[in-house]
């Protein structure tokens, strides 16, 4: 006898097993999560982006419009926060799946809104509004923390990028089919039966999304009882962030600029829709050009701020971010505010990477990050509601003060205020923040960034929203698990869906 036959039978470890276990289900399940990517873009495209758009064809007013944009983003906001609550006590995935079957409604009961022609029509959109932001704003932490326990470390940089550019295309494509959609039934007269389809494919569209998450797996199924933080020790950490001075400085700073470019946002569908007369095709493209523009430009924002530091990039953004919206004033030809939405795009791609990674950097050590992000977020919530609000009023006595200041006659739109008070605004943000502004020292990034970011979703008003997925850990030299090695190799040889 051999001394090898000597030796016990190999048996595989538990960590191999697990290993083994988690490959039957993980293929299947990111292929599920890059089809609900597709699904999911048909809503959004369709959905947020003609709003504004659908508020104008109703004859909304311009404090009608202010509303639209102020009452949706708070509510979606505390959307957010009670959806990280109540995650300690329910169970994510069904969360996550009844609320995207909910939105569907919604979009749905849109289309309806549209084929009614209600004399108070606008009012409705404005209560859907605030279920339709409601719902993506509760879904948002669910499906992060889902998706984080899902897709591998080491992968998630790779598995994002596909997604992010499955859900751009999709988007931009069907953002664009919507706009001949709706110009071609203008031009037949029949504008509400063009958004009433545009917003019932949208409803097709969520509702596959949401079928297509009820078939995904979730590997923690079950709430952490250990880990549980109440309502108010959530909120006192949220007040204790705002006592460290460079977050607060930075806090106001985001959430000031988001305020002040509310004012005019919402106006910019008003003043091509109704005062330049574009055509709905014109107007997405006008849109889009800004979306790709900030999309096409992340990495090399990713690049300059690697070389030179966040604080230049949020510096040189904050300067130039203020003459946007005076660009719009001296010509309303549809080529050359092209020109300017692929300005806008470039400028707000690099200050939308740049405080997304400042506000990481400055966090102190070992600090709870989604606390920090989730108290910028409420305040540029409250902010963005106070500057629609205070748009709405300008807009709407813009047409009183033209008649009655001597020159201001001649001006093409009386709009041009709200662009001329947004652009005065976000100077005074700017001017406030700049000096206040530190250079934090850069935390030890991995390949890319410590913390992945990937594009959330993208709309008319705010153009490309990034949201953060997870901080990854750098494994040391040599340092391998045998899970992650299978995992990584299963994925390697299929390839991501």
């Amino acid at each position: 006898m051999t001394e090898a036959s000597d030796q016990p039978p190999a048996v595989p470890s538990v960590e191999t097993g697990v290993a083994r276990s988690r490959t039957q289900w993980l293929r299947p399940t990111l292929r599920l999560s890059q089809q609900e990517a597709v699904a999911s873009a048909t809503m959004t495209a369709t959905g947020d982006n003609f709003f504004n758009a659908f508020a104008v064809f109703l004859n909304a007013s311009a404090v009608q419009m202010g509303w639209l944009t102020a009452i949706p983003q708070l509510f979606g906001a505390l959307a957010q926060l009670l959806s990280a609550w109540l995650g300690n006590y329910l169970p994510r995935k069904p969360l996550v799946v009844m609320t995207a079957a909910v939105q569907a409604v919604v979009v749905l009961l849109l289309s309806f809104l549209a084929l009614s022609r209600s004399t108070h029509s606008v009012g409705w959109l404005i209560t859907l509004a605030v279920f339709y932001f409601s719902c993506m704003n509760f879904i948002q932490p669910q499906w992060r923390a889902w998706m984080g326990s899902i897709v591998p470390q080491r992968r998630r940089g790779v598995f994002f990028a596909s997604r992010t550019r499955l859900t751009m295309m999709s988007s931009l494509g069907i953002f664009v089919a919507g706009g001949a959609l709706l110009t071609l039934s203008e031009k037949l007269g029949v504008v509400w039966l063009g958004f009433a389809l545009l917003f019932a494919t949208a409803a097709v569209g969520r509702g596959i999304s949401s079928r297509l998450l009820a078939q995904m797996h979730d590997p923690d199924p079950h709430t952490h009882t250990a880990g549980r933080k109440g309502f108010l020790h959530s909120m006192q950490q949220l007040r204790a962030s705002l006592k460290d001075k460079t977050f607060r400085d930075y806090s106001f700073f985001v959430a000031s600029m988001q305020g002040v470019v509310a004012i005019s946002a919402p106006f910019f569908a008003v003043y091509m829709l109704r005062d330049l007369q574009f055509t709905y095709l014109e107007y997405s493209l006008n849109a889009i050009a800004s979306i790709l523009t900030q999309f096409l430009t992340l990495s090399f924002w990713g690049r300059f701020s690697d070389r030179f530091g966040n604080r230049l990039v949020m510096m040189i953004s904050s300067v130039i971010i203020p003459v946007v919206p005076v660009l719009w004033l001296f010509s309303p030809d549809h080529y050359y505010l092209l020109v300017v939405q692929m300005v806008s795009g470039f400028v707000w791609s690099g200050f939308s990477l740049s405080t997304a990674n400042y506000l990481y950097d400055i966090r102190p050590h070992k600090s709870d990050f989604a606390v920090y992000a989730a108290m910028q977020s409420a305040l540029s919530a409250c902010a963005v509601f106070l500057g629609a609000i205070v748009g709405g009023w300008i807009a709407s006595t813009a047409p009183t003060v033209v008649e009655v200041v001597p020159l201001m006659d001649d001006l093409l739109s009386p709009l041009y205020l709200v662009f001329i008070a947004s652009c005065v605004l976000r100077i005074a943000v700017a001017a406030w923040f700049i000096p206040r502004a530190v250079e934090p020292r850069v935390r030890r990034r991995p390949k890319f960034l410590q913390i992945i970011y990937r594009i959330s979703r993208f709309n008319a008003i705010s153009g490309v929203s990034l949201d953060w997925l997870s901080v990854t850990r750098r494994k040391q030299k040599g340092e391998s698990s045998e899970a992650d090695d299978l995992n990584d190799k299963q994925l390697d040889e299929d390839e991501l869906p």
